[in-house]
């Protein structure tokens, strides 16, 4: 499980644009979005830095935990 902080995620919009941006990555990604504590768990096979790169590709800063 990769898990980001990712401070500037406020609604759910947001975890879609995530979501949807993490699944091109590895469309077998699961994605647990918690909005309230700003984190985001991923069960993947890409690795993280794959995965940071898609998160900040939708417009978000992502910082692993």
């Amino acid at each position: 499980m990769i898990v980001f902080n990712v401070q500037d995620m406020t609604c759910g919009h947001c975890v879609d644009r995530i979501t949807k941006a993490i699944n091109a990555v590895d469309s077998r990604a699961k994605v647990e979005a918690q909005v309230a504590e700003k984190k985001i768990a991923i069960e993947s096979d890409a690795d993280a830095g794959q995965l940071a790169q898609a998160i900040e590709g939708a417009g978000y800063t992502p910082v692993q935990i």
